[in-house]
């Protein structure tokens, strides 16, 4: 009798029995677990054939906006890029007519320069040649309007400070009426087209008169 009663004590005390103890707690977390995904499986909501398809619609509308405005940056750097191009070729075009015009004005030169020598060296007290100097001079003056009206400048700088940019000195004359550096005759008449130098006009410039000049007068 004494050995039993030691025996269902072992079996009451927990204490002494660590096997079944262990096997409860399992029991128990097993039971938490599937408690907690059941939980879980209920939060989760099925979604209905139409509910399903509204949300397929909502993506494909979702990639068509942003492929819209893909295409729309795309369209605006083409457009760019076209305006460019069109600004480049624009200039390139400007810039060839400047140049065939410049050339053209170049060729034209040694025309307009005969035209006046031969109104200058021409015996203006012959009346035989009155009339011929007139349409001469009448030609040169439509000559000159004609190419004027493409960018062409006459430089006749008479009494003007003397501009190496546009002046080519061909001679120097002392003067103590005018200013040293002073034209004092155009020997050649210079032109500028469009603002660019074509050919500079040759010029006598003055200087101041020296000691021994101005002792004289």
């Amino acid at each position: 009798m004494s050995d039993q009663h030691e025996h269902s004590d072992d079996q009451n005390n927990p204490e002494a029995s660590p096997e079944v103890t262990n096997q409860e707690q399992t029991q128990e977390s097993v039971t938490i677990d599937n408690e907690t995904a059941n939980v879980e499986s209920d939060n989760v909501e099925t979604l209905s054939p139409e509910q399903a398809r509204i949300f397929e619609l909502e993506n494909e509308l979702a990639a068509a906006k942003q492929a819209l405005v893909d295409q729309k940056d795309g369209a605006l750097r083409a457009v760019a890029e076209g305006e460019n191009a069109k600004r480049r070729a624009e200039a390139e075009i400007e810039k060839a007519r400047k140049f065939a015009l410049e050339r053209f004005a170049g060729d034209l030169l040694p025309v307009i320069d005969n035209l006046e020598n031969a109104i200058r060296f021409a015996d203006r007290e012959n009346e035989t040649l009155k009339p011929i100097l007139d349409g001469i001079d009448m030609t040169q003056k439509s000559f000159i309007s004609t190419v004027e009206k493409n960018g062409l400048e006459v430089l006749n700088p008479e009494g003007e400070a003397f501009n190496p940019d546009q002046h080519q000195a061909m001679s120097m004359q002392e003067s103590a009426d005018v200013a040293p550096n002073t034209v004092l005759a155009v020997m050649q008449k210079g032109y500028v087209i469009n603002g660019r130098l074509l050919r500079p006009a040759m010029v006598m410039v003055s200087k101041a008169p020296t000691q021994d000049t101005e002792a004289k007068n």
